[in-house]
Protein backbone atom coordinates (compact mmCIF):
# COMPACT_ATOMS: atom_id res chain seq x y z
CA UNK A 1 0.00 0.00 0.00
CA UNK A 2 2.84 2.38 0.86
CA UNK A 3 4.42 2.00 -2.57
CA UNK A 4 1.05 2.27 -4.30
CA UNK A 5 0.25 5.65 -2.73
CA UNK A 6 3.83 6.93 -2.69
CA UNK A 7 4.26 7.09 1.09
CA UNK A 8 6.64 5.43 3.52
CA UNK A 9 5.39 2.57 5.68
CA UNK A 10 5.56 4.87 8.71
CA UNK A 11 3.41 7.47 6.94
CA UNK A 12 0.84 4.83 6.04
CA UNK A 13 0.73 3.61 9.65
CA UNK A 14 0.27 7.19 10.83
CA UNK A 15 -2.39 7.75 8.17
CA UNK A 16 -4.37 4.65 9.16
CA UNK A 17 -4.25 5.62 12.85
CA UNK A 18 -5.33 9.20 12.11
CA UNK A 19 -8.10 8.05 9.78
CA UNK A 20 -9.37 5.58 12.38
CA UNK A 21 -9.36 8.25 15.07
CA UNK A 22 -10.92 10.88 12.82
CA UNK A 23 -13.66 8.52 11.69
CA UNK A 24 -15.09 8.56 15.21
CA UNK A 25 -15.09 12.37 15.32
CA UNK A 26 -17.61 14.76 13.77
CA UNK A 27 -16.70 16.30 10.42
CA UNK A 28 -14.84 15.09 7.38
CA UNK A 29 -12.64 12.10 8.20
CA UNK A 30 -10.01 12.74 5.54
CA UNK A 31 -9.67 16.46 6.27
CA UNK A 32 -9.34 15.82 10.01
CA UNK A 33 -6.69 13.15 9.41
CA UNK A 34 -4.83 15.51 7.07
CA UNK A 35 -4.74 18.14 9.81
CA UNK A 36 -3.36 15.57 12.27
CA UNK A 37 -0.71 14.08 10.00
CA UNK A 38 0.24 16.83 7.57
CA UNK A 39 -0.39 14.41 4.69
CA UNK A 40 -2.44 15.53 1.69
CA UNK A 41 -6.14 14.72 1.53
CA UNK A 42 -5.47 12.98 -1.78
CA UNK A 43 -2.90 10.64 -0.21
CA UNK A 44 -5.19 9.97 2.75
CA UNK A 45 -8.11 9.21 0.43
CA UNK A 46 -5.93 6.71 -1.40
CA UNK A 47 -4.89 5.09 1.90
CA UNK A 48 -8.53 4.93 3.01
CA UNK A 49 -9.55 3.23 -0.23
CA UNK A 50 -6.54 0.92 0.01
CA UNK A 51 -7.64 -0.38 3.41
CA UNK A 52 -11.26 -0.87 2.36
CA UNK A 53 -12.96 2.51 2.66
CA UNK A 54 -15.24 3.84 5.37
CA UNK A 55 -16.32 0.36 6.51
CA UNK A 56 -12.75 -0.58 7.31
CA UNK A 57 -12.30 2.70 9.18
CA UNK A 58 -15.17 1.82 11.47
CA UNK A 59 -13.32 -1.36 12.39
CA UNK A 60 -10.02 0.49 12.92
CA UNK A 61 -11.79 3.12 15.00
CA UNK A 62 -13.39 0.39 17.10
CA UNK A 63 -10.02 -1.23 17.69
CA UNK A 64 -8.44 2.04 18.74
CA UNK A 65 -11.36 3.16 20.94
CA UNK A 66 -11.64 0.02 23.06
CA UNK A 67 -14.12 1.40 25.60
CA UNK A 68 -16.38 2.98 22.94
CA UNK A 69 -16.44 6.42 24.55
CA UNK A 70 -15.49 8.21 21.33
CA UNK A 71 -12.06 9.11 22.68
CA UNK A 72 -9.36 6.69 21.55
CA UNK A 73 -6.59 8.72 23.19
CA UNK A 74 -7.38 7.48 26.69
CA UNK A 75 -7.29 3.90 25.41
CA UNK A 76 -3.95 4.45 23.67
CA UNK A 77 -2.54 6.04 26.82
CA UNK A 78 -3.69 3.05 28.86
CA UNK A 79 -2.16 0.65 26.37
CA UNK A 80 1.13 2.56 26.42
CA UNK A 81 1.09 2.47 30.21
CA UNK A 82 0.69 -1.31 30.15
CA UNK A 83 3.51 -1.68 27.64
CA UNK A 84 5.88 0.43 29.70
CA UNK A 85 4.84 -0.96 33.07
CA UNK A 86 2.94 2.05 34.41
Amino acid sequence: LAAKVGLSEEQVQSAVAALGQSHAEPGDTVEAAAAKTGLSTDALSQVMQGIGGEGALAKVSGLIDRDGDGNPLNDLAGLAGKLFGK
